[in-house]
């Protein structure tokens, strides 16, 4: 599977902003997906900027104006950007949409991210990226996700208070009344949360109410809190329902969690705490100073460093004496 974040978006961009022709007038943006991109590259090249719609009735966005009408003859060689490309539907509709101007404008079609087989659909393809694939700014809204498993609080909706989470009155007006969080615009395959199956009927209350739509929905098998506590499982117990699947993505909102997630099943975990692809697990190891994961290469510096530095103070201490 391959991953791009919307810093990852960012640098492609300014890597491959010099492959882009200097002789464009205006930059495009196909909703919604691209227009990111697109107004991303407007500013590097300090171009005018729209929509394919906005663009059709007529107005652009300019520095210093938020909107304003141009005439036909203002400009004339027109940038259409996408975020991607993978069939070629997406760009032969947006061809179709801005057919009957192809008199008045010469259009060139531009994506950041291209699958091999379809780069040389269009003028400009930053970057090669092959399928599967997610993207930061729509992976709550792939087709694919009736194959993918999903935690619930953190992810679905924010998590519990501690007051909230009493086992009790409180927790259950949580469950019915849970500020909505990332809510997919797809079918999620499987919901597997560290919830009590004695919260079951709440827990469907809720994503009816937010109209989550899910083909199973596996939770906790234990008696109360407490016994949950003391089991500690929530991270083996969501890594057997993924591992015994045949999906390649969960989605979990506790960085340690994904972690192990990955660690037992070997698949990809997309992480809600800062919103980054694990496919190595492997490959961090825990800082104690920070609390947080790093790569191993970076930890191993880090505390070559902070050693380095030790013996640097001890040496000065030495010969002051």
């Amino acid at each position: 599977m391959n991953f791009r974040s919307i810093s990852d978006l960012n640098e492609t961009i300014l890597r491959q902003l010099h492959v882009i022709p200097r002789h464009f007038d205006l930059v495009v943006g196909v909703p919604r997906s691209g227009m990111m991109p697109a107004n991303l590259l407007s500013l590097y090249l300090n171009l005018p900027y729209t929509d394919i719609h906005s663009f059709i009735k007529g107005f652009v966005y300019k520095a210093g104006a938020r909107k304003q009408f141009f005439d036909a003859s203002e400009y004339k060689n027109i940038l259409v950007v996408d975020d991607s490309i993978a069939s070629g539907s997406a760009l032969a509709e947006c061809k179709e949409s801005l057919a009957h101007l192809n008199h008045k404008f010469n259009f060139s079609y531009c994506v950041v991210y291209a699958t091999p087989e379809k780069a040389k659909a269009v003028d400009f393809a930053l970057e090669n990226v092959a399928t599967p694939r997610y993207f930061q700014w729509n992976i709550f809204n792939h087709s694919t996700l009736d194959k993918a498993c999903f935690d619930i609080d953190g992810v679905l909706c924010v998590d519990p208070s501690k007051e909230q989470n009493d086992d009790g009155p409180n927790y259950k007006s949580f469950l019915l009344n849970a500020a909505p969080l990332y809510i997919p615009g797809s079918k999620i395959g499987t919901l597997v949360t560290s919830r009590l199956e004695k919260y079951r009927e709440e827990t469907e209350i809720w994503l009816k109410k937010h109209g989550i739509k899910y083909d199973k929905l596996v939770m906790l098998d234990l008696p109360d809190m407490k016994a949950r506590q003391k089991a500690n499982c929530h991270g083996s117990h969501k890594a057997k329902e993924y591992k015994n699947s045949t999906y390649n993505l969960f989605i979990e909102s506790d960085l340690r969690q994904a972690i192990e997630i990955n660690k037992l099943t070997k698949k990809p975990v997309f992480c809600t705490e800062n919103f980054k692809m694990i496919y190595d697990s492997e490959s961090l190891t825990y800082n104690i100073k920070s609390g947080k994961y790093l790569p191993f290469l970076r930890e191993t510096a880090l505390q070559l460093r902070t050693k380095l530095g030790k013996l640097k103070r001890k040496e000065l201490k030495f010969k002051s004496h």
